[in-house]
This record gives structure tokens, C-alpha cells and sequence, in this order.
């Protein structure tokens, strides 16, 4: 790996920072929206190549089972894509904490799960943005998969990439059995460009 890539311990300690106040606020929101106490995990943050991006994704999640998953890219002075992945069963507890009475339909059930994911994302990825000064513009929010096994997720034959930073943070409801992860990867020429944002961060405060 080039030796360029990697965080030093104060960056890494800067950007895992930047993302816990991010993720605060989309925690904040997601909160207001359902009416219910957010928990956060502490962030965590890996250089990962490729080939060891669903290992890497499993370890994080720590369960092989199905799951389904948004994804939502995004560009400007940092690119990549965030994934929001959901356990088979948030669905329902979603629905029931959003007024949903019996039984919800496929479309409905998607629209759901999008609009919590937009939520999220854009809670998240922005207030890191706002922190670093730095401008992103997002694709909508698609389906990536349905109750698929979580090291299925993501089709490697697919990544035109070799190295990305992966952060990874979820969010747990108190009074319910939920649990969502929010996943962002940045390939290599935005990790450079991270580096930068994150001295100039550091040189600020």
C-alpha cells in the first residue's frame, strides 16, 4: 500500500472526532423523527483494500445474517459512497415508531427504508463536510440489496478501486430490538484529499 494513505494517529483521532459530532447530529434527527432515544457506537475507522472490503463490512457488523442495504454516493471535494445497512427485522420496528399500523408492502417497506437512510447519510456526511469545509452533492438513495448475507453485499468484481477508507458507525433504539449501520467508503484520491482537510481542521483548533 502506498504509504500516503495512511492516517496518522492525530488525523485518525481528528476524523474520528469530526464523525462522532456528525453522527450526533444525524443521531439528533433520526431521534426527532421517531421520537425515541439514539444510541451511537464510537466510529470506527480502516484503510482496506479491495479484496478484503466484505470481510472487512462482516467484522464491522458482526453477523453473517441477511440484511438489507441502501446506498447513496456522493461527490465534490471528497467522493465515495455511504451504505446503510438494516437487519431483517428493522423494518417493522420502523414502521410500528412511524405510525405504520398491520402489515406494510414491498413499496412501502422500501420507501421506508430509503427515507431513513437519506436521513442518516445526509445528517452525517454533512456535518462532516460543514466541519472540514469542504461541499459534497449526492446521488438519490437506491435499494443495493434485499435479505442478503451481509459479506454478499457488496460485488467485488464491481470496485474499480484498490484501497478506501472505511468508517463505520451504527445506530441502536432504546426501546426497541434495532440496529443500523452506516457505512461510508472513500477510495484513494479522496483519502488524499481527507488528509488535507483534516490538518487544516487540526491547524484551526
Amino acid at each position: 500500500m502506498n504509504e500516503e494513505l495512511f492516517l496518522t494517529e492525530e488525523q485518525t483521532d481528528a476524523l474520528q472526532e469530526i464523525t462522532n459530532i456528525a453522527m450526533g447530529r444525524a443521531g439528533a434527527q433520526l431521534a426527532q423523527i421517531l421520537d425515541t432515544f439514539i444510541k451511537l457506537s464510537v466510529p470506527r475507522i480502516n484503510i482496506i483494500q479491495s479484496s478484503s472490503v466484505s470481510s472487512n463490512i462482516l467484522k464491522m457488523i458482526g453477523s453473517k445474517s441477511a440484511a438489507t442495504a441502501i446506498r447513496q454516493s456522493f461527490n465534490g471535494s471528497l467522493s465515495g459512497e455511504a451504505m446503510v445497512v438494516y437487519d431483517q427485522h428493522g423494518c417493522r420496528n420502523l414502521a410500528d415508531l412511524m405510525g405504520y399500523d398491520g402489515v406494510i408492502d414491498r413499496t412501502s417497506e422500501r420507501e421506508l427504508l430509503l427515507d431513513v437512510g437519506n436521513v442518516l447519510v445526509g445528517a452525517c456526511l454533512n456535518g462532516v463536510a460543514d466541519l472540514l469545509g469542504a461541499s459534497l452533492v449526492y446521488s438519490a438513495p437506491t435499494i443495493m440489496a434485499e435479505n442478503v448475507e451481509v459479506d454478499k453485499l457488496i460485488n467485488i468484481k464491481q470496485i474499480t478501486w484498490n484501497y478506501a477508507l472505511l468508517v463505520e458507525v451504527h445506530f441502536t433504539l432504546e426501546i426497541r430490538d434495532f440496529t443500523c449501520h452506516l457505512l461510508t467508503l472513500m477510495p484513494e484520491e479522496s483519502i488524499l484529499r481527507l488528509q488535507l482537510a483534516i490538518d487544516a481542521f487540526m491547524e484551526k483548533i
